[in-house]
């Protein structure tokens, strides 16, 4: 069966599984080799809804879950750090699949696979990058002044625990959900009601504008250029040259590994943050390819 003719779409179950307390949503599709999904700031396990069955019809058991304070795990209020999602994946993966895994990420979830790779190469068989994200959030060092007073504002009133709610209502309405994408996806008709719906109904939740507060205001953690060292598996990079919020250009340091170590880089032209699902006809094929050359 060629990449061509595998399946675009199959129901996906979910499943619950209890984390320090907290229940977790994940899916578990399909037998092989263990790939997992992690998704970025605001998104969940649907954003897969396009990748998941590919992956696991070409042979692959595909394990994506939704982190703590997204999609329908819980949402607690605590102290949101990258920390504390790769200490939840790394559970989950003693509890779940115990073989060494292939890590994709998109965005926060890309540089939550980075920290996985540098910090528990033991369960680790590789990694694939979208657009991967240089922090949590701005570091102050990256902002000119003017940007640095709007952001450090903004997570001000965000966090306002009387002015916070009402903020966060009017980021979340659907109409601004679908003018953030539209900055950020290069194809319109990847931007459905189905994209909005997934995107808007977990910002329902109790507690989800106390995540929101709570992670703008978290640590920026580990930059790339610190973690990459210390990786010693294959990795494919693959980025969408249109994004506006994670720049072709900050995907240098990725290039410049390419022919010093098992790197592969591929620019993907008039896409932007999101290419798996933006553009999962390129993004499919490109990671399926590349697992099979690390197989061997």
């Amino acid at each position: 069966m060629t990449v061509e003719q595998l399946p675009t779409s199959v129901p996906l179950e979910t499943q619950i599984w209890e984390w320090q307390g907290h229940q977790i949503q994940y899916a578990s599709v399909g037998t092989g080799q263990p790939l997992v999904l992690i998704h970025g700031f605001g998104a969940s396990i649907g954003h897969w809804r396009k990748n998941i069955p590919v992956l696991a019809a070409a042979g692959y058991q595909v394990f994506a879950l939704d982190l703590l304070g997204f999609g329908g795990s819980a949402k607690p209020a605590l102290e949101y750090t990258l920390d504390v999602w790769v200490e939840l994946i790394r559970d989950f993966w003693v509890a779940k699949i115990q073989r060494p895994a292939v890590f994709v990420g998109n965005s926060i979830g890309g540089l939550i696979c980075l920290m996985i790779l540098a910090e528990h190469p033991e369960i680790a068989a590789g990694g694939v990058l979208l657009n991967s994200a240089g922090g949590l959030n701005h570091r102050p060092d990256e902002l000119n002044l003017p940007l640095r007073f709007v952001m450090g504002s903004f997570a001000k009133l965000v966090s306002s625990k009387t002015l916070g709610p009402w903020l966060f209502n009017r980021v979340r309405q659907k109409a601004r959900i679908r003018g953030s994408l539209k900055q950020v996806y290069k194809n319109p008709e990847a931007i459905t009601d189905e994209l909005v719906d997934l995107l808007h109904a977990p910002s329902c939740d109790p507690g989800a504008q106390a995540v929101f507060a709570s992670i703008l205001t978290a640590p920026a953690g580990p930059r790339p250029t610190e973690l990459l060292p210390r990786i010693q598996v294959p990795l494919l990079v693959l980025w969408g040259e249109a994004d506006p919020w994670t720049p072709i250009a900050g995907a240098q340091v990725y290039q410049q590994m390419t022919e010093t170590h098992d790197v592969q880089f591929v620019g993907i032209p008039n896409t932007g943050h999101c290419p798996h699902d933006e553009r999962p006809e390129v993004v499919n094929p490109l990671i399926l390819n590349w697992l099979k050359k690390i197989e061997h």
